[in-house]
């Protein structure tokens, strides 16, 4: 049975810094792409970063410089270093997983809140 566990959200004051962690277990087939995705209320769940296998990443324009995504593909964990922090970040993170099968699995979410 698949597993995403997430830890590290919080209230942190605009400016300041948080990181995201994702630990996925029973991954039978293996793990392609990581990702985090965020959703704020009463608005659509969006991309905030992804990294596959092979270390490259994709950035929303809305978080590139502020945000660093991370993986260990050793202990199918993945981090979100974020930095700079704005109200507008405010939202419930969760961690996506896919599988070698391009199977995708979701976390419980974490929440994130900014206070200006």
């Amino acid at each position: 049975q698949v597993q995403l566990v997430e830890s590290g959200g919080g209230l942190v004051q605009a400016g300041g810094s948080l990181r995201l962690s994702c630990a996925a277990s029973g991954m039978l087939f293996g793990i392609n792409a990581m990702a985090w995705y965020r959703q704020a209320p009463g608005m659509q769940r969006e991309l905030v970063a992804s990294i596959i296998s092979g270390g490259s990443t994709i950035y929303a324009d809305s978080v590139k410089g502020r945000f660093t995504i991370s993986r260990d593909n050793a202990k199918n964990t993945v981090s979100l270093q974020m930095n700079s922090l704005k109200p507008e970040d405010t939202a419930a993170y969760y961690c996506n997983v896919q599988d070698a099968w391009r199977k995708t699995y979701w976390g419980q979410g974490t929440q994130v809140t900014v206070s200006s």
